[in-house]
C-alpha cells in the first residue's frame, strides 16, 4: 500500500476532503500533515480507509465515517466521530465536547480525557475513555457503550435510554433518572471483550454500571418533576 501525504494548512477544507478521498479511492494509505486544528477534517471516509492525522484537530473530524481507521497524533475538537457508522477512532490526547455524539456503530478510543457531553444521544458504538469523562456524558445515549476507566464529571449519564455508562473510577454526581447497577460477570467480560483489542482489559476493575432508571421513558403529568429537571 502506498503512503500518501495530505498537506493542509490554510487550503480551503473542501479541496482538502477532496484529496483525501481521492487517495482513498486509489487505496493508498494517507498521513495528513501541518493540521494546525482546522476543523471539518476527514469527513464520510469510507469502509477501509486508513488515516492518520499529525497534531491536533479541530471540530467534527472524522464525522460520518462509514468504516475507516482513524489515528489522531494529539488532540481532537468538538464532535469526533459525530453519526459515524463503523470504523475506528483513536485520539493519543483530549476529545472535546460531544466526541461520538449521535454515533451509531464503530468505536471511539480516546487515550487522555474528553469533554462534557460524550456519547450525547448515541445510537450505537463504544467509546472508550482511558481519561475522565466530563459534565453529563451520556446525556440521552439510545443504545451502545461509554466505558470510562479514569472517572466522570457531574450530572453522569442524564437522561439514559437503553446506552450504558460504565465508569471505573469516582463518579462526581449522577444525572437525572440514572440508576447504579451491579454488573453481571457476563456483562463484564462483555467490556473487556471491547477493551482488550486497545490493550486495555483488566478484570480486578471494580466498575459503575449506570442505566436509565425508565422514568423519563413514559411521560405522565404526575411525575413531571422529572422531566423538568433536565
Amino acid at each position: 500500500m502506498n503512503e500518501y501525504v495530505v498537506d493542509v494548512g490554510q487550503r480551503h477544507i473542501r479541496e482538502i476532503n477532496e484529496e483525501i478521498q481521492e487517495a482513498c479511492a486509489r487505496g493508498d494509505r494517507i498521513r495528513v500533515v501541518n493540521t494546525l486544528s482546522r476543523h471539518n477534517l476527514g469527513i464520510g471516509l469510507p469502509d477501509g480507509a486508513e488515516i492518520q492525522f499529525e497534531g491536533s484537530v479541530g471540530y467534527y473530524c472524522g464525522g460520518l465515517n462509514t468504516g475507516a481507521t482513524l489515528e489522531i497524533e494529539r488532540n481532537a475538537g468538538w464532535a469526533l466521530g459525530e453519526g459515524m457508522a463503523k470504523g475506528t477512532i483513536t485520539v493519543g490526547g483530549y476529545s472535546g465536547m460531544s466526541c461520538g455524539a449521535a454515533m451509531i456503530g464503530g468505536t471511539i478510543h480516546v487515550k487522555g480525557d474528553a469533554g462534557p457531553r460524550c456519547g450525547v444521544a448515541m445510537k450505537g458504538g463504544n467509546i472508550v475513555v482511558e481519561g475522565r469523562i466530563g459534565y453529563q456524558s451520556g446525556f440521552m445515549a439510545h443504545s451502545g457503550k461509554i466505558i470510562a476507566l479514569g472517572g466522570a464529571g457531574d450530572s453522569c449519564a442524564d437522561a439514559l435510554w437503553e446506552g450504558e455508562v460504565w465508569v471505573a473510577s469516582d463518579v462526581d454526581s449522577l444525572g437525572v433518572d440514572v440508576k447504579v447497577v451491579e454488573p453481571t460477570a457476563e456483562q463484564v467480560e462483555e467490556v473487556n471483550a471491547i477493551l482488550e483489542p486497545l490493550g486495555l482489559a483488566d478484570s480486578s476493575r471494580d466498575w459503575r454500571k449506570m442505566v436509565s432508571g425508565q422514568r423519563l421513558w413514559f411521560f405522565e403529568s404526575r411525575d413531571a418533576g422529572a422531566w423538568l429537571m433536565i
